[in-house]
């Protein structure tokens, strides 16, 4: 089982969350039959979306991050609970292009920089909250560091990383997000980022065995960090019989008329693990009566 971890530095100037993800990253692949590529591009947003998520705050609380970067694979979405527990897809699961000019999986490429990735916090409230920016790199890890500092004003150090094995399972997994709180002297800010910038990736520390604890005390070696909480995260669906007859219902008389003419039976596959819900005339025939009482 994956875990993640939340620290905060002694002084509270700085507070970090860190993820082991590898699991989680592989049970998207093995749901979504992804290629090499296409696990990193979608590891790392759901890495990025479970270190989001636990920073929420109410119990029901969810975020979703949706990024349309224009490249060619397509739209990718992950949504996590205030738990860390993510779920998600991409368009373009089987999508292989040529290694960067690093040797690595082209992530950037595959993602694209023309476009967009928004943030939607839903915090039982009226209406969500929406942060949207324009794609800096398409690596993802930049953008959520590019959307911390535009919409919610708070400088971020991200990293995520995704290996994939020669068998194509998910080697290691994971990522990390720093935060500078306000009033944070500059010596410690100047300190940090030599730090960052000294750090290797974050997959191959993981790799090599680092536990997030070890991965806290490195990052924020000399800041005398202090762990908060650490718990168990994966990859969770929400989706029933339930919720996919009340998804029918609310396509309303004519198109559910429409499935019982036609096919006489619906078959309903969940976006985000591939599970099929089928339903036969009968069914159909109830929730025709539900949607004409709804109607009226």
């Amino acid at each position: 089982m994956d875990k993640i971890t939340k620290a905060v530095t002694k002084d509270g100037f700085l507070r970090m969350y860190v993820v082991n993800s590898k699991d989680t990253v592989e049970q998207a692949r093995l749901y979504h039959n992804l290629s090499p590529l296409m696990s990193a591009v979608l590891g790392r947003t759901l890495t990025a979306s479970m270190l989001m998520g636990s920073m929420l705050k109410g119990k029901d609380d969810t975020i979703t991050l949706q990024i349309r970067g224009g490249g060619p694979a397509g739209m990718v979405l992950a949504v996590s609970d205030s738990e860390g527990n993510p779920r998600g897809y991409v368009q373009n699961n089987a999508l292989e292009l040529p290694p960067n000019d690093k040797g690595k999986l082209d992530v950037g490429g595959a993602v694209g920089t023309t476009g967009y990735m928004s943030v939607i916090k839903d915090l039982r409230l009226k209406e969500p909250y929406i942060g949207k920016i324009p794609l800096q790199t398409g690596e993802i890890g930049d953008d959520v560091a590019f959307y911390f500092a535009q919409s919610e004003q708070t400088p971020t150090a991200v990293a995520l990383g995704v290996l994939v094995d020669k068998d194509i399972s998910i080697m290691a997994a994971g990522g990390f997000i720093v935060q500078v709180m306000p009033d944070c002297p500059d010596k410690n800010l100047d300190r940090l980022e030599k730090k960052i910038s000294e750090i290797k990736s974050i997959s191959e520390m993981l790799k090599n065995g680092m536990d997030n604890e070890e991965i806290v005390n490195y990052v924020l070696d000399g800041f005398e960090p202090e762990i908060l909480e650490e718990s168990e995260v994966g990859y969770k669906c929400n989706c029933s019989e339930d919720r996919m007859t009340r998804a029918i219902i609310s396509l309303g008389e004519k198109e559910i008329r429409s499935m019982i003419e036609e096919d006489g039976q619906c078959e309903i596959n969940c976006q985000f693990c591939r599970k099929s819900y089928n339903f036969d005339k009968n069914s159909l025939e109830k929730m025709l009566e539900k949607a004409i009482e709804k109607k009226e």
